[in-house]
């Protein structure tokens, strides 16, 4: 997975090289939106390439040949992982990434949330894999815009609002469990050995809060869809990154966690940059 994710990275920024090197600011971030996307899908490729162990928890009991469907999801999401790498099949890509997170919602979150109403991490998974379909179909309205203009501009709105609405709900999780690591608020609580934890956990929801309701009302949203993917990736590299490099050499199942909460929070990050992406500059805003 590691050695997946570290492919995907180099040759990500080699292809992208020159563009970077041509903007300036936040720009410069956004840029990396498709790189943020593919790697996370090429870390969690080999992983779905254990299969039978997905099975169990993961595909719904009503799918036939119930075996098959992790083999198939982790050769997707590397094909994915390529067309975003390499810049091929941008569009097709794309598009059917955002129908396949779509479907998980679907199938295996939707369903969740329905069986445990009160359960906040069911909400917190449902959100999280809308806010990657968003991503990817941010991307898609990008490279639909001239092709499709009425069918971008409405998957353009359909990822504002998703992120927008993800967010919030994150934010708001944030100050009302301060102790969880910041990000996707998931199961993880924040490690001891980080300084001042609640503040991080504060600091994140606040951004959160008022991005998300920057991209709601349609006011200033690439500059909000970027905050939240500086953010992220911020949060990517501390405190995720480094509780995985501390988890080198430790139990399987930590580091595999680890591993797991990077690629979550990277893919988070570079679905906001890709909204920010295919979202106009401010001169030229159009009202969605």
């Amino acid at each position: 997975m590691c050695l997946a994710g570290l492919f995907y990275l180099v040759a990500g920024v080699f292809m992208l090289r020159k563009e970077i090197s041509a903007v300036r600011g936040w720009d410069k971030l956004i840029t990396f939106a498709p790189v943020f996307i593919a790697v996370p899908l090429a870390i969690f490729a080999p992983e779905h390439f254990r299969g039978p162990e997905f099975v169990g928890s993961m595909v719904p009991s009503y799918m036939p040949a119930r075996w098959l469907w992790p083999y198939f999801i982790g050769c997707a999401l590397l094909a994915a992982a390529t067309s975003l790498t390499f810049r091929k099949f941008m569009r097709l890509s794309s598009t059917l990434l955002g129908l396949m997170f779509f479907l998980f919602v679907c199938m295996i979150y939707a369903p969740s949330v329905l069986r445990h109403l009160n359960n906040r991490f069911a909400w917190i998974y449902l959100l999280r894999d809308l806010s990657f379909c968003a991503g990817a179909w941010a991307l898609s309205s990008l490279y639909s815009r001239a092709a499709s203009p009425q069918l971008s501009k409405w998957m353009l709105l359909f990822a504002r609002i998703a992120l927008a609405f993800a967010a919030i709900f994150y934010g708001v999780q944030h100050f009302l469990h301060p102790q969880f690591a910041p990000g996707v608020p998931l199961e993880l609580k924040m490690p001891t050995w980080v300084p001042l934890p609640s503040v991080w956990a504060y600091l994140a929801g606040a951004v959160l809060v008022a991005a998300g309701i920057a991209l709601a009302l349609n006011k200033k949203p690439r500059i909000a869809a970027a905050s939240i993917g500086a953010l992220m990736t911020f949060l990517t590299l501390c405190p995720y990154l480094v509780i995985l490099v501390r988890a080198i050499g430790g139990p399987a199942p930590e580091f595999n966690e680890a591993i797991n909460y990077v690629a979550d929070t990277l893919l988070y990050a570079g679905s906001a940059l890709a909204l920010a992406l295919a979202l106009p500059r401010e001169p030229d805003r159009v009202v969605l």
